[in-house]
């Protein structure tokens, strides 16, 4: 079998455990545990001079990450990818902020990171490229001369070709992405999108929809187990018998947080009776925290927790729980496995993980109840959530509500369906599957 080189943004340390692990470190584990495989990124460092490439080996996989210097990290990272790429590609145009030094830094980055990797190719290999840091390493190694096969996976949505065409530029980092052999999306709606982009120009490259799973059966296993575990036993005893609403995601503007807090708050008016009956955790670890949008949410937030609380608290109750330090992996299984009600509503994700995590991490006798975003990428799969529009906090007060007070045969039906969907996803293993098709092009 052929060598797997897995190109990303950042790389996960090897044995990667708890808290530190990422979404992308998850969702391809199956993938990795297979097969012979090399993980190429930055390190996650700033150096100056970056010097040479790092390299662990743990068994069949190695691990190459190049540091960063301080103009990179502030122009490739901080600037062009989360201040330019990362609002446009997230439907927030008004966010976006261009420059062209920051643009021809992240290329300029992409181009040291082709050349350093590619002495380490072998003429077999398959290449699979993560995420939007990295589009123009896909062209770059074609010009270098790299002939191996080289797929593409973006994680975060991708919007339709009129408003993709408001990012200056755009023409050209689609013919970066037509380097690839094929390219791989969250959903069928974001795959239509690019491939209607590519259209435009000539641009023939495939695009699929490939939906990240994640493991059901495991998580449910890790789930059931962390439910006895001291921080769980400590978080439930300190409800005192209430119901469990908890929420869990990176402090970002994507999230749709602010909404998301104002439909708590007008859920404790609009139906008193919740009050002193249910309980708000939100888990919102703080990212990005050098980047103006993020510090000015982050007030925000704070400003909107300290509002709820002074409104609806009692001396014996405070409403809403506001965490924004990370939570490891094993707690929040045991969190989401006695949460009542999950409540994820971004206002655009590629896929959202943690939905699916609520799902396979309930009880299958007494299971709680998904609120979720239908701008989520999982909505596509989970029909048993019940959707809404984020963009209506009191379509979430509403849906909140119907969540708490749902009849116990109607969670189960609801969550058996949901259950089914990830156990048996129609497409399969979603990097097998994509793989399977990278080998074949």
């Amino acid at each position: 079998m052929a060598r797997l080189v897995i190109v990303s943004n950042r790389v996960p340390p090897p044995h990667t455990r708890g808290a530190q692990a990422g979404g992308l470190t998850v969702a391809l584990k199956d993938a990795l545990r297979r097969r012979e495989a090399m993980w190429f990124g930055w390190s996650g460092d700033i150096a100056d001079p970056p010097g040479a490439p790092h390299s662990v080996t743990v068994g069949r996989h190695r691990y190459v990450t190049l540091d960063l210097t301080p103009d990179e990290e502030r122009l490739y990272y901080t600037g062009y990818s989360n201040g330019t790429l990362w609002p446009m590609l997230h439907y927030r145009v008004g966010l976006l902020e261009f420059r062209r030094e920051e643009e021809e830094a992240w290329r300029a980055v992409n181009k040291r990171f082709a050349r350093r990797l590619l002495p380490l190719l072998r003429p077999d290999d398959i290449i699979w490229v993560h995420d939007f840091h990295l589009i123009p390493l896909l062209r770059c190694l074609r010009d270098l001369g790299a002939q191996q096969r080289l797929g593409f996976f973006l994680h975060v949505p991708f919007p339709p070709p009129a408003l993709f065409a408001a990012l200056p530029r755009s023409e050209a980092l689609l013919r970066d992405l037509g380097a690839a052999d094929l390219i791989g999306m969250q959903t069928q709606g974001d795959a239509m999108h690019l491939s209607a982009a590519l259209a435009e120009f000539g641009i023939e490259t495939p695009v699929g929809a490939y939906p990240v799973g994640i493991d059901t059966a495991g998580f449910s296993r890790a789930a059931a187990a962390a439910l006895t575990k001291r921080e769980t036993t400590r978080l439930i005893a300190s409800l005192g018998g209430r119901s469990l609403i908890l929420g869990v995601d990176r402090l970002d503007y994507s999230k749709g947080l602010p909404h998301r807090l104002r439909g708590y708050g007008a859920l404790l008016r609009r139906f008193p009776e919740h009050r002193k009956r249910v309980t708000f955790l939100q888990a919102a670890p703080v990212s990005r925290g050098q980047v103006a949008q993020y510090r000015a949410l982050r007030r925000e937030l704070d400003e909107l927790a300290g509002r709820i609380n002074g409104e609806h608290a009692e001396f014996d109750w405070m409403p809403l729980r506001w965490l924004t330090r990370p939570l490891a992996r094993s707690l929040v299984a045991g969190f989401l496995r006695h949460a009542r009600v999950g409540l994820v509503t971004p206002l655009h994700d590629g896929m959202n993980l943690v939905a699916k995590e609520f799902v396979a991490s309930q009880d299958p006798e007494d299971p709680g109840v998904l609120v979720l975003s239908r701008f989520a990428g999982a909505a596509a799969e989970l029909s048993g959530a019940l959707l809404v529009n984020p963009h209506d906090p009191e379509d979430i007060t509403e849906a909140l509500h119907q969540a708490l007070t749902m009849p116990l045969a109607e969670r189960r039906e609801r969550w058996q369906g949901d259950w089914q969907a990830l156990s048996n996803p129609p497409g399969g293993n979603w990097a097998q599957a994509f793989l399977e098709r990278l080998s074949r092009s």
